[in-house]
């Protein structure tokens, strides 16, 4: 008997929740910085951000992290949160908007199916912003598997979209 289960087409990741230290600094990144919009609040122990009309995308709560350090970067959980953004010229817009502001990136790459930029929120948490190339433009391999990859992103070139 097969018990291999597969998810189905279309499924997708509803939100993220992360345990925040300090509720104002987050929400002064994701959505002072971001765009993000708050969608709900649980007073000054929660919050709910969404882009656009969804009921939240990201959500950030203190109730068992409130003033903790950052997470050890050498212990299990969260890599990075993936934020996806519509077309190259909406990254390219947030790219530029944190450049004017200072914010530092952690690093850029080009991953063949998409353009990413990496940055930490206030907490260290990694952030990944990017957007996917169409599907007819991403790399494959001679079998017909995607090839995917890390290469710098041109930055510069990434800018003259706007």
């Amino acid at each position: 008997m097969n018990d291999k289960y597969v998810m189905p087409k279309g499924t997708t990741i509803g939100h993220v929740h992360l345990k925040v230290s300090n509720l104002q600094q987050s929400l002064d990144f994701y959505c002072g910085l971001l765009g993000y919009e708050v969608m709900m609040t649980y007073g000054d122990q929660a919050a709910f951000i969404a882009a656009g009309d969804y009921h939240h995308h990201i959500g950030l709560n203190v109730w068992h992290s409130k003033n903790a350090p950052p997470a050890d970067k050498n212990s299990v959980g969260l890599f990075h949160t993936a934020i996806v953004y519509p077309t190259r010229k909406d990254l390219a817009e947030i790219f530029k908007r944190l450049k004017e502001k200072g914010y530092p990136l952690t690093g850029a790459a080009d991953h063949g199916v998409s353009e990413a930029l990496y940055l930490d929120d206030p907490d260290e948490n990694g952030v990944e912003l990017y957007w996917d190339r169409p599907r007819e433009e991403w790399p494959k391999n001679d079998d017909g598997s995607i090839h995917m990859y890390t290469k710098p992103l041109d930055l510069d070139t990434l800018l003259e979209e706007l």
